[in-house]
């Protein structure tokens, strides 16, 4: 395999995309060698067929705002792989979607999915709609303009979408509304609905309790546990919620959040009722963390920095793509970081990854510490699929059991010589194997 005349070639055919090329990137260098052993693989193109996705789906989005404008949005589907199941993957509302975005989560997407091990293809949607300061009225219209194109490429058994930046209960709740009305059928095609109308408990809360989950496990190749650790978030949307809900019922302490506008130091913990005010912080539009500081008068408000120069046990990047570069990963490793566990997607730069694999410290990359949102997607489907509802406890402990296993399967495949466990190298490995037979298995279609 020939990495950098792929890299040329693919580079052409998608200018203007670094992320997606950047994820293509990490996920070939670490499957070069699997690649060569396996002949297989290089009969059939896998590696051709697997960068593209199997569709692109965009449209136009027309809606009415509350002073009867007319609007029109951009709306996105990318369905990337379905080799090993329905096509799975969130829907994103921001201003910053793009379709280079988009097709870069979409490629994640798949192999996170396949390390849950449940039937699950790779997608990826949004829009560049911006929910911020929108009444409920504006936000139901472009839901229900938004479905009214996409109803025609998904459903229970082809494509399943689900929340993901912006798009939250409500939005999932004024969609699925919509789709319903279309194809008038509840078949429960969206996850991360209403708890009343089959949504599954702690699905909020699932993608931050399985990144702490995996970093348990990590820590207990090296004889430690989250106990007394001190821990350091970014973020403070869902993710970051259920991490610092997790880390703290752990005994570890929870001492930064993260917005765009800076970080929050709080020395004393984030725990208790801090916890519950993260969520009233969350729900009152503002996308800052400052309040927190005005609040709580022991925790100290950083202007427009990020929280990777405090002192630290564990980091748990959980806000953004990129978010966490060389510079912030050498302060993490000065300062004695011991674990470092994704709650975004890719929010580490390929030179922080390089940071933290040359430190030889516990990492791991996205696609498998934060599986426990999407493992939670497919838990939901499976609960509607057989017309019943699990209590918390039973979906904590299947969702529990998955990031154990997903370990499990990065420790088999990125176990190096000298002992060291290459979680970026086991991750792309393990779901790259699962994919590729799959489409090796039902041929050239």
């Amino acid at each position: 395999m020939d990495l950098e005349k792929i890299m040329i070639e693919l580079e052409k055919k998608n200018p203007g995309q670094p992320e997606f090329l950047q994820a293509v990137k990490e996920v070939l260098e670490s499957i070069e060698d699997v690649i060569k052993e396996n002949p297989k693989y290089q009969a059939a193109n896998i590696i051709d067929r697997i960068v593209e996705p199997d569709r692109v789906i965009t449209f136009k989005v027309e809606w009415l705002d509350d002073k009867g404008n007319v609007n029109v949005n951009r709306g996105y589907r990318v369905q990337f792989n379905n080799a090993i199941g329905p096509y799975k993957g969130g829907l994103r509302f921001h201003p910053s979607v793009t379709l280079g975005g988009l097709k870069f989560l979409g490629f994640e997407q798949t192999f996170k999915n396949s390390l849950t091990t449940l039937p699950m293809g790779g997608a990826k949607g949004g829009s560049d709609f911006n929910p911020k300061g929108k009444s409920n009225a504006e936000i139901m219209r472009f839901c229900h303009a938004f479905m009214a194109e996409l109803y025609r490429y998904i459903g229970p058994d082809t494509d399943i979408p689900a929340g993901d930046i912006g798009v939250g209960g409500r939005e999932i709740g004024y969609m699925y509304g919509m789709y319903k009305k279309i194809v008038n059928t509840h078949n429960g095609v969206f996850t991360g609905k209403g708890r009343n109308w089959g949504g599954s408990l702690i699905r909020p809360e699932a993608t931050g309790f399985g990144t702490v989950y995996f970093a348990e496990e990590m820590l207990k190749t090296r004889g430690e546990t989250l106990k007394g650790k001190i821990v350091a978030v970014s973020g403070f949307g869902n993710v970051s919620w259920g991490s610092v809900i997790k880390a703290t019922q752990l005994g570890a302490k929870v001492v930064t959040i993260s917005g765009p506008d800076g970080y929050v130091y709080d020395p004393d913990g984030i725990s208790g009722d801090k916890i519950d005010y993260l969520l009233e912080l969350r729900a009152s539009n503002q996308d800052i963390v400052k309040p927190y500081a005005d609040q709580y008068p022991n925790a100290k408000f950083v202007e427009g920095r990020r929280p990777w120069e405090v002192k630290c046990d564990i980091a748990l990047p959980c806000a953004i793509q990129n978010e966490l570069n060389g510079t912030d990963a050498q302060n993490l490793v000065n300062n004695g970081v011991l674990c470092v566990s994704e709650g975004a997607n890719m929010p580490c730069t390929p030179e922080a990854m390089e940071v933290f694999l040359k430190a030889k410290i516990l990492y791991a990359p996205g696609k498998a510490s934060n599986a426990g949102g999407v493992a939670t997607s497919g838990l939901e489907q499976t609960q509607n699929a057989m017309k019943l509802s699990w209590n918390a406890q039973e979906v904590e402990q299947k969702l529990h059991q998955i990031m154990v296993n997903i370990h499990e399967a990065c420790v088999k495949y990125g176990k190096e010589p000298d002992g060291f466990v290459n979680y970026v190298k086991g991750a792309n490995v393990a779901g790259f194997i699962k994919v590729a037979d799959a489409m090796i298995d039902q041929g050239v279609i």
